[in-house]
């Protein structure tokens, strides 16, 4: 019996490079240092009180720079410090008298760019506080020594504190040769006067005296160096007159763990409407719920025989089961819904399908995968030799454990698995139930009753919504005699009163393409250090110290590598590359490392799922067309999402370690949605230095009798009629029919293709759920030539959600660095393929990466038609 509490599992295929040599990494730099703002005050500190040369100038100096320096780094506090170094670009500061000048300037002109706004802003608050400071303590000075007693409020602490609270409206008084800079710190910050409120940022929660207040809200200020630094496409004119929380896109940490800020869903549906996709959800379902039906009568009628009794006669006890327990068949790891066989002794527990094979005799067992590819080291992974103890894998014969035979009786009835299967070989298994006797068979009849009474109205509402607007239609392939070479490409603000012809191509299998879909959002930061930040100030210690080190995916040797979650995203933003500059891919899956999105970042949750389009299927809470949310309270679900992908891309093909998703084919139907890019462009420099290593990669391949492929350079980055690739992310999507001959050529060509360590792929379980081709695009042009069929191509732009259909084979690289949240989701129309690949997947070995039936697509089924039932009675007979 295979039982246990829904655990986050995640793929083990990529294993740690442990023993090869640290991969050394350079990075390039393109962003400016700022100057360091508390050396310069310490510096000017001590020239101005070179006459004085008080100790206590000194200290206060002293904490006056950890203030400044903490604030500064106040992002990153808890975070390793980074090794790296950075090219500064950033301009030389002016002399003082000319920043003065500069000054002025910035307070005149209202629409200055705000990133030189912002820099002056942060010289003129420092330097305002070394002024009033240093007069405030010569005050102090002056007058113990005048009056040669200390007189009570006048020391150190007390002037600190006052001038920490003082009302904005009166400015410190300043020294004439200042005066009119202090007035233009006013004019440049907009400070409005209300009193000690307006001196917080609502962003840091920091007490600052650069704010700019909202004249909405009248509530909210934010400092200039949050908005510099968070903000950075907002103007100081945007954010009076509309702050971030008014626009509700504000990414400090309370907002960001806070939930309801939006609403999620998109548009109220009617009765009618709600009543009639119920319906259409129900008569979809019961073909699948008769064949469940009729699979667990055969086995009651089996089981009747055996006893000698009539089937009515029958009486079948049911097995303990909590809610919050899966069960799985022991042999081929399917879901166990309801009924099916369990050993009396060893607790061995066998599904309905597997029984069925074995009384037909059709019964195969794949065993259990014994091969693995070796480690042959860094060199090798370049281009060089391998390691002397590593020898490359001669034959894939015999990787697979052989096991025992396994027969029923004459009577039908099975015995318990042989021992080297995991079962006791004694006793004959017996028949259980997991859910009320009849409870299913009962659903049926209640659900064909109640379509019968229930009259549709389809093809009104169909008719009512489509209306007579031409569809949005774009070219992703160029297959000779097809009709299907262009995807659905609409824009998301015509979309509310599209469903039906959405729903015609998601019908057909064909992908969907929808644009634009956060342009009608709050404008939420999809940034990853904004998400990070989140996480890292909300987490416990404990949890938060796991955050400071990342699990990536090296793309190149194809495993798993730690690395410091500041240097990854780093290298996001500015790329990263290899001792001998080759570009170093790395990718984030399912990042945070947890099935709780919505508990983490329950703010960009929110956002996520407001934009998605389509929400009748797609919304995992409420999707009334979304078998996924049909589970009942307590029942335990399957992780859908919605998740993050975060990985570095660039827009050349390199042939090896290219930033890609290798080619497989989901369980379920997918949304994925590009939430934020970043492009990353390779030097003079390194373009030669990947001209030469690929010439290593060449000669390797000869040596090593490998015939790749080779990637054809007037290809690259070009679609269906050279239609130039833009976006951040190239999708290739395969058509379901175009299966059998795309598992044809990857057999044929395998030899050509390299997988982990960057070894010839030497094994080949399945084609595609094997997860170890991506198709270059001189690949792709070879299956065309020798099989005549193509994906259909495209690239995904920023904002743009693309829907994949259960079943259709896919592959992505990324052209730029991004950021994808997806979503799996469950539609009517798409069921046989969930139900065709459940069937594939529990045929693989025991230990392949697809073998569990993580879905549980059975049960979404028939708790799916439940509540609809209910559902639709209530709106049939409102109490």
């Amino acid at each position: 019996m295979q039982r246990g509490k829904q655990v986050d599992k995640k793929d083990d295929d990529c294993l740690l490079l442990a023993s090869t040599k640290p991969l050394s990494r350079k990075r390039r730099g393109n962003g400016r240092t700022l100057p360091s703002g508390g050396k310069r005050i310490l510096k000017k500190l001590r020239v101005a009180s070179n006459r004085d040369n008080d100790l206590e100038d000194e200290m206060l100096v002293d904490e006056l720079e950890e203030d400044k320096m903490d604030d500064d780094s106040s992002l990153l506090t808890s975070t390793k410090p980074s090794s790296r170094k950075r090219r500064a670009n950033g301009e030389i500061l002016p002399s003082c008298g000319k920043r003065i000048s500069k000054k002025r300037c910035a307070a005149s002109n209202r629409d200055i760019d705000l990133e030189g706004e912002m820099l002056l802003i942060d010289e003129l608050e420092e330097d305002m506080e070394l002024r009033f400071l240093l007069k405030l303590r010569r005050q102090s000075r002056s007058r113990s020594r005048g009056c040669k007693k200390v007189i009570e409020g006048s020391t150190e602490e007390t002037g600190v504190e006052n001038y920490e609270a003082r009302d904005t409206t009166a400015s410190p008084k300043p020294s004439s040769c200042s005066s009119v800079d202090d007035n233009n710190i006013c004019a440049a910050t907009d400070v409005k006067g209300d009193g000690e409120d307006d001196l917080k940022c609502h962003q840091c929660m920091k007490e600052r005296i650069n704010v700019i207040s909202c004249t909405n809200c009248k509530q909210k200020s934010y400092c200039m160096r949050c908005v510099k630094q968070w903000y950075p496409h907002m103007k100081v004119k945007d954010i009076e007159a509309l702050c971030p929380f008014c626009r509700k896109n504000c990414n400090c940490n309370g907002c960001l763990h806070s939930t309801g800020i939006i609403q999620t869903s998109k548009r109220e549906i009617d009765n009618r409407e709600q009543a009639e996709h119920l319906r259409y959800l129900i008569s979809s379902m019961l073909p699948f719920l008769k064949q469940i039906c009729e699979e667990q009568t055969r086995e009651i009628e089996i089981e009747a025989n055996i006893q000698g009794i009539s089937s009515s006669e029958m009486e079948i006890s049911q097995t303990l089961c909590y809610n919050d327990e899966r069960v799985f068949c022991n042999q081929c790891a399917t879901s166990i819904i309801d009924l099916h066989r369990s050993c009396p002794e060893c607790s061995y527990e066998l599904c309905l399908s597997c029984c069925h094979e074995i009384r037909k005799g059709s019964f195969s067992d794949c065993g259990e995968l014994k091969f693995q590819y070796m480690n042959r080291g860094y060199e090798y992974i370049h281009g060089g030799d391998p390691l002397p103890d590593s020898c490359p894998v001669k034959t894939s014969e015999n990787c697979l454990e052989s096991l025992a035979k396994w027969n029923a009786n004459d009577d039908g009835s099975v015995t318990c698995a042989p021992k080297d299967m995991g079962g006791c070989n004694n006793c004959k298994l017996e028949l259980k139930r997991v859910l009320p006797r009849g409870w299913i068979s009962n659903l049926e009849v209640k659900a064909i009753e109640l379509l019968r009474v229930w009259p549709t109205e389809h093809k009104t509402l169909e008719t009512e919504n489509t209306g007579s607007r031409e569809e949005i239609l774009k070219k992703a392939a160029s297959r000779d005699g097809s009709d299907d070479n262009y995807l659905y490409c609409p824009n998301s603000n015509t979309i509310e009163e599209d469903l039906f012809r959405f729903r015609k191509h998601w019908l057909n299998g064909e992908p969907v393409v929808v644009q634009n879909v956060l342009a009608q959002l709050a404008g939420l930061s999809w940034e990853p250090m904004v998400m990070w930040r989140a996480l890292s100030e909300n987490m416990e210690s404990e949890t938060n110290s796991k955050l400071l080190e990342v699990k990536a995916i090296d793309c190149l040797a194809g495993c798993q590598v730690e690395i410091n979650t500041r240097e990854f995203f780093e290298g996001y933003t500015e790329g990263r590359t290899y001792d001998n500059l080759w570009p170093e891919m790395l990718k984030l899956k399912d990042w945070p490392p947890s099935d709780k999105f919505e508990d983490l970042l329950p703010r960009h949750c929110d956002e996520f799922i407001s934009a998605l389009p389509y929400q009748e299927y797609t919304d995992p809470r409420n999707g009334i067309l979304n078998l996924a949310v049909k589970l009942p309270i307590g029942v335990l679900k399957p992780d859908m999402g919605p998740k993050t992908y975060i990985a570095y891309g660039i827009a050349e093909e390199l042939g090896r370690g290219d930033s890609v998703t290798k080619l497989h084919c989901d369980m379920s139907d997918a949304v994925n949605i590009l939430t934020h890019t970043v492009e990353v462009k390779l030097t003079g420099e390194q373009q030669s230095s990947i001209a030469k290593i690929k010439k290593l990669h060449e000669a390797q391949d000869e040596k090593e009798g490998v015939k790749p492929c080779r990637w054809c350079s007037e290809t690259d980055g070009h679609g269906p009629d050279g239609a130039t690739f833009t976006g951040g992310a190239l999708w290739d999507i395969f058509r379901r029919e175009d299966v059998s001959k795309l598992e044809a050529y990857l057999r044929k060509h395998s030899r050509e293709f390299r997988h982990t360590y960057c070894s010839p792929v030497e094994r080949v379980d399945h084609p595609i759920h094997d997860q170890s081709f991506y198709l270059t695009s001189e690949h792709k042009r070879k299956l065309k030539e020798e099989f005549g069929i193509e994906p259909w191509t495209f690239d995904q732009k920023l904002g743009e959600a693309v829907f994949i259909p259960a079943g259709c084979p896919h592959q992505v690289r990324n052209l730029k660095s991004c950021t994808k949240v997806a979503v799996d989701f469950v539609s009517p129309e798409n069921i046989h393929e969930c139900l065709r690949l459940t069937e594939e997947f529990r045929r693989l070995p025991r230990n392949h990466r697809a073998r569990e039936d993580k879905l549980e697509i059975k049960k979404m089924i028939i708790y799916g038609v439940d509540q609809a039932v209910k559902d639709l009675e209530a709106l049939v007979n409102p109490s």
